[in-house]
């Protein structure tokens, strides 16, 4: 019989291991076709790339080159199947969290290009392929419970829709303070943000308002730790609506989000693949979902009102002493919030049409006409995007508190804010 030393047995093992192929050298691989690929499908649909950073010669070879929707799909299918090639086990969790985000990104924007290419999902098939995630359903009857209650506590004459539109008119910015009040929410949510995660010193934003656009407001991404802040005023801003938009895109939500992917994941890990954000994907469900959880994470309860009615209020001009009704109206309301995804849903699966989405929008979300036409555009355009920002919010606040961040916990809730918009977690890897 033949004796093997121990040194042969090292010397096999060292032999095997180095010939075996490094995960994190072939994700590197497919990210890297993958940005190239979210770039190409950017040129057959203007609003896929949301946020790009990379190296321009990628974008300008996409826009050199306009390839097939075909032979886009192809090319995401391929690296799909690469990726599955590709094993995880046993490597830390953010790499296996990298690898499941990018297995899911992919598999998105082949959805979105055969969407592109004319074939017909339904509202439910689209959102789990695309974000990860299958929206729940609310029947009429969920919502009109909700309208009676409002009903009973409004002044007034007329639909319940009219008589709440009516109530809140006098909460309206004045278009000439609206800049005022705007960047003095921004600055406090910048401050409160500061308190709890450390940002780069050369972090900032320019805001810009804007008209004719089917959103109320926009962050785009510039890379380098700098945003676009965009405020649509085709319609009366109310005065709540400030801290939601200062913290929503700005403090700690959107800005912030880009800001530590960027400095984290991409110049961090050097993980190309987070140099460009694909709007219709899973990571827009974490991104708005955060975005929208945000605001409380950053004024919760009380805390926010106190805020809005001794600094904003006074800015704004507005009297105050109507506020704890404008507050309690506000918060029954948004339990109204699905019913904008049951009139995305029927419209999108055509039992509905544009007009009737619009009624039901102003009979269930309480909009006024102008609004639910602005809606009824964003459906048209974004289409089951509509799901990220309460099923979104709702999954994540689920998550949060699941991991310990409950209200009772601040820091906490912080500390878990942060790890999840630092990292490649989807929909389906949160905790319910």
């Amino acid at each position: 019989m033949r004796y093997f030393t121990p040194l042969f047995f090292l010397a096999v093992f060292i032999a095997f291991h180095c010939t075996q192929p490094d995960p994190g050298a072939q994700m590197n691989s497919v990210a890297e076709s993958y940005v190239k690929l979210v770039l190409d499908v950017g040129q057959h649909d203007a609003d896929y790339v949301d946020a790009y950073y990379g190296p321009k010669e990628w974008q300008d070879e996409a826009k050199a080159s306009k390839k097939s929707l075909d032979s886009l799909r192809q090319t995401g299918v391929e690296l799909i199947k690469r990726l599955g090639e590709i094993d995880v086990s046993g490597q830390e969790e953010m790499n296996q969290l990298r690898h499941e985000y990018l297995l899911k990104q992919l598999k998105a924007l082949v959805t979105r290009v055969e969407i592109l290419g004319g074939k017909t999902y339904t509202f439910d098939d689209e959102a789990r392929d695309i974000y990860d995630v299958t929206p729940p359903s609310y029947t009429e009857d969920h919502f009109k419970k909700v309208i009676d209650e409002l009903n009973a506590l409004l002044p007034g004459n007329g639909t319940v829709a009219q008589r709440y539109e009516q109530f809140r008119k006098t909460f309206v910015i004045p278009p000439a303070k609206l800049d005022t009040v705007f960047k003095a929410a921004i600055e406090e949510a910048r401050r409160r943000t500061k308190q709890h995660i450390e940002l780069p010193s050369n972090e900032n934003f320019v805001v810009e308002y804007v008209k004719d656009k089917s959103w109320s407001g926009y962050n785009w991404y510039k890379g380098e730790n700098n945003s676009l802040i965009q405020i649509n005023t085709d319609l009366p801003i109310f005065i709540d609506r400030a801290v939601d938009l200062a913290a929503h895109e700005g403090y700690p939500g959107h800005h912030i989000y880009n800001v530590l992917l960027e400095s984290n994941l991409m110049r961090g890990r050097g993980w190309i693949e987070f140099s460009v954000y694909p709007l219709f994907s899973p990571q827009s469900l974490v991104a708005e979902g955060t975005a929208n959880y945000g605001i409380q994470v950053a004024f919760p309860g009380e805390d926010r009102i106190t805020f809005e009615r001794e600094v904003l209020f006074p800015l704004a001009g507005l009297d105050a002493s109507q506020a704890g009704k404008y507050y309690q109206l506000a918060e029954l309301a948004s339990a109204l919030s699905y019913a904008g995804n049951e009139a995305a849903r029927n419209y999108l699966n055509g039992r509905i049409n544009s007009d009737e989405a619009a009624q039901w929008l102003e009979e269930y979300a309480l909009m006024s006409p102008e609004r639910a036409k602005q809606r009824v555009r964003f459906i048209d355009q974004y289409r089951s995007y509509v799901i990220n920002y309460n099923l979104g919010q709702d999954l994540v606040k689920r998550h949060i508190e699941a991991s310990g961040g409950t209200a009772d916990k601040p820091e906490k809730r912080w500390e878990e804010f942060k790890k999840l918009i630092s990292s490649p977690r989807l929909a389906s890897g949160l905790r319910k």
